[in-house]
């Protein structure tokens, strides 16, 4: 009975444990993401090659072993945000001490009532708060506040007479950190034409990181929120408020 277990070693289970693990831990970083249809893509063209060998279906067997020999390289390059952005959630822990959450929780209060303001008065917006991945790159080009959270503050930035309302405003730890940040912008064609430079400067940051775009259309006054690069549209501030605390204070 034992006999298909003979020369088993606690190495072997360790190996096919890490695999597992390595495995699972790959499906969760790229559920969601535009790496899904590639791979399932990828697989059926491997699907293709292997039937096209068994069948002895020459001249298309060698043309996919000559197309599968770059693919590799090919998903890096198409899907190197995508990437990126999985390899920067490796080994992350817990964002906030509980002390931070109280200063996390205060500030989205104060955010929620300041964009309802400026959304009232129809004064384009973009804020961020940075999750787990790190916007130092983006801080480092902005004017730096490290100042608390306070509408007022949020409101008077975004006025036009601001000499940084044109940027992004980070919220880091419930405090902001800077203010007329530069964002990278989307290279998504299917995202919608009508959509302005702050639509699409959150939809291309939350396309490279984990972080949370708010933005308040001057031209309607309408409310957005991005993540993962998703945009939801005129969201009312008490729905904003839930969302925001749920994903950022937990």
């Amino acid at each position: 009975m034992m006999e298909p277990f003979i020369g088993f070693r606690w190495q072997d289970g360790l190996d096919i444990f890490l695999l597992a693990v390595v495995l699972y831990s790959g499906m969760n970083l790229i559920r969601g993401t535009r790496a899904v249809p590639m791979l399932i893509g990828l697989g059926m063209v491997y699907g293709i090659y292997f039937l096209s060998g068994q069948l002895e279906i020459y001249t298309t067997h060698v043309l996919l072993q000559n197309l599968l020999g770059w693919s590799l390289v090919l998903v890096f390059i198409v899907f190197q945000n995508d990437i990126r952005r999985a390899l920067t959630q490796v080994g992350t822990g817990p964002l906030f001490s509980p002390r931070e959450r109280v200063a996390q929780s205060q500030g989205v209060e104060e955010l929620v009532k300041a964009v309802t303001s400026l959304a009232a008065r129809r004064v384009g917006a973009l804020v961020v708060f940075q999750n787990e991945v790190g916007l130092n790159e983006y801080i480092d080009v902005g004017t730096r506040l490290d100042a608390q959270v306070s509408k007022e503050l949020v409101t008077s930035i975004f006025m036009p007479s601001s000499p940084i309302h044109d940027g992004a405003l980070i919220i880091q730890q419930g405090r902001m950190t800077a203010a007329g940040c530069f964002l990278p912008l989307t290279s998504n064609p299917a995202v919608s034409k009508t959509l302005g430079t702050r639509h699409r400067a959150a939809i291309g940051l939350t396309e490279e990181t984990d972080a949370l775009a708010i933005v308040v259309s001057e031209e309607d006054g309408m409310i957005s929120l991005v993540r993962e690069g998703k945009i939801t549209r005129d969201v009312e501030p008490s729905t904003l408020r839930t969302t925001l605390m749920q994903l950022l204070v937990g």
